[in-house]
C-alpha cells in the first residue's frame, strides 16, 4: 500500500465534492464526513451547499463540517487546511474541470494534494508547475503499480481460519462500504475485532490498514492482491471476521465485479445491499437496464456456493415508510435479517453473523454501532 508522508496521518484537511455532495458521486467525501478518516475534514467545498453542515446534507446529522464555495474560503478553516483530498468518484475517473481549478488553487496554497482519480495530477502540466511553484505535494494513490510488486493467487486463503464476509450490492454505490464500516462499529462494542479489507480509493483514504485498488490492477493479479491483503490482515491484526468490500456488482454491465471476492476470498458468507428504490443500473437509465431481482441475484450469489446471510437497504429515493416497507417484505420473501444501516444500525444484522459464524454474542451499546 501507498505509504503517505506521516505528517499526513491526522492533519487538517478539506475534501472536494463540487456539486456532488448531495450525490452518489460524493461518496467518497460522505465516507471522509462520517468517519473513519485517515485526515481531519474542517471543511468541504461545494458550492451548491455552501453555508450548511456536511453532515446535514449528506444524512441530516450534524457533524460540525462547514461547507463552503471555494478552495480560498476552505483556506479560513479552523485549524487551516494543510490537506485538500478530491472527494469525488467520477465515472471513468476522470478530473472535471470545475474540480481541477479547485485543485490548482489548493496547488498555488501549498496542500498537498490527495487523489485517488485514475486522472494522474503528476501528469498534468499546469497542475504539476502549480505545485511546483506553491510548494505543494501531488499524490496519486491509484497509479497502477509494475507487475513485479503484485502478487498472483496461491490457495493459501483456503486454509485461513478467521471467518471473511463479503459484502456485496445489486449495483455501484449502494453503502457496500458503508455498512461494512457500521458493522465492523458493532462487533466493536461486543468486545470482537472486525477488520474492513478495503477494495476502492474511499476505504483507503477512511484510514482501513488492508486492502488494494481493485480498478488499479490488472486482471491477472486481481485474485492474488485480495489473497494477500486478506492474509496480511490475519496477520497483523488478528481479527475475529474480516469484511471485504465488495464493488460494483455481478451484473452490472459497464463493470461486473464480485465473482472474486466469492471464489478468491473464499468467504463464509455475503452481506447484500441492495437499493429498491434503483430501477435501472446507475448510469445507465437511458439504455433501460434493469437491475435483477434481489431474489436472482441471491440465487447468483448460492450458485458459487456462498450464502446470503444478511441484506442492509439503501433507502435511496424511497420515503421511510416506503424503505421500511421494502425491508420488511424482503425479509419475509427471503427468511433473513433486512435491516436499514442509516436510520437504525446494523445490531440485528451482526446478531445473526455472530450465530451462524460461531462468534460469541455479546451485550451491544447500540448508541455506540449507530451511525456516527
Amino acid at each position: 500500500m501507498l505509504n503517505e508522508p506521516s505528517d499526513l496521518i491526522g492533519a487538517p484537511a478539506v475534501a472536494l465534492a463540487n456539486g456532488q455532495l448531495g450525490s452518489l458521486h460524493g461518496k467518497t467525501t460522505h465516507g471522509l464526513v462520517r468517519g473513519p478518516s485517515r485526515f481531519q475534514i474542517v471543511a468541504v467545498v461545494d458550492a451548491d451547499h455552501a453555508g450548511q453542515d456536511a453532515g446535514e446534507v449528506i444524512d441530516g446529522r450534524t457533524r460540525g463540517i462547514p461547507v463552503v464555495a471555494t478552495i480560498h474560503q476552505a483556506l479560513a478553516a479552523t485549524p487551516k487546511p494543510k490537506v485538500c483530498v478530491i472527494g469525488l468518484a467520477t465515472r471513468g475517473g476522470v478530473l472535471p474541470d470545475d474540480v481541477r481549478a479547485e485543485v490548482m488553487a489548493a496547488a498555488q496554497a501549498g496542500l498537498t494534494i490527495v487523489n485517488g482519480l485514475h486522472t494522474s495530477l503528476a501528469d498534468d502540466p499546469q497542475i504539476a508547475v502549480a505545485a511546483q511553484a506553491g510548494g505543494a505535494r501531488l499524490i496519486d494513490f491509484r497509479r497502477t503499480r509494475p507487475a513485479h510488486e503484485l502478487a498472483f493467487w496461491t490457495g493459501d486463503v483456503l486454509d485461513l481460519k478467521v471467518p471473511r464476509i463479503a459484502v456485496l450490492g445489486t449495483d455501484c454505490a449502494v453503502g457496500k462500504r458503508t455498512t461494512a464500516g457500521f458493522v465492523r462499529e458493532s462487533m466493536a462494542t461486543r468486545g470482537l475485532r472486525a477488520e474492513v479489507v478495503f477494495t476502492g480509493q474511499t476505504g483507503y483514504l477512511q484510514g482501513y490498514r488492508h486492502g488494494f485498488f481493485f480498478d488499479a490492477t490488472p486482471n491477472d493479479f486481481v485474485s492474488g492482491e485480495l489473497e494477500r491483503a486478506i492474509l496480511d490482515c490475519a496477520r497483523e491484526t488478528k481479527p475475529d471476521l474480516m469484511l471485504i468490500e465488495g464493488q460494483g456488482s455481478l451484473r452490472n454491465p459497464s463493470g461486473p465485479a464480485g465473482s472474486e471476492l466469492l471464489l478468491s476470498a473464499a468467504p463464509a458468507g455475503v452481506i447484500l445491499q441492495v437499493v429498491p428504490g434503483r430501477t435501472y443500473f446507475e448510469g445507465l437509465e437511458d439504455l433501460a437496464l434493469a437491475i435483477p431481482s434481489t431474489a436472482s441475484e441471491i440465487q447468483l450469489i448460492q450458485a458459487y456456493g456462498v450464502p446470503v446471510l444478511a441484506m442492509a437497504i439503501n433507502d435511496e429515493g424511497l420515503s421511510e415508510a416506503d424503505a421500511r416497507a421494502a425491508a420488511a417484505e424482503l425479509e419475509a420473501a427471503h427468511a433473513m435479517p433486512v435491516v436499514l444501516p442509516l436510520r437504525d444500525g446494523v445490531d440485528r444484522l451482526v446478531d445473526t453473523l455472530c450465530a451462524r459464524l460461531g462468534l460469541p454474542l455479546r451485550a451491544s451499546d447500540p448508541t455506540s454501532s449507530s451511525p456516527s
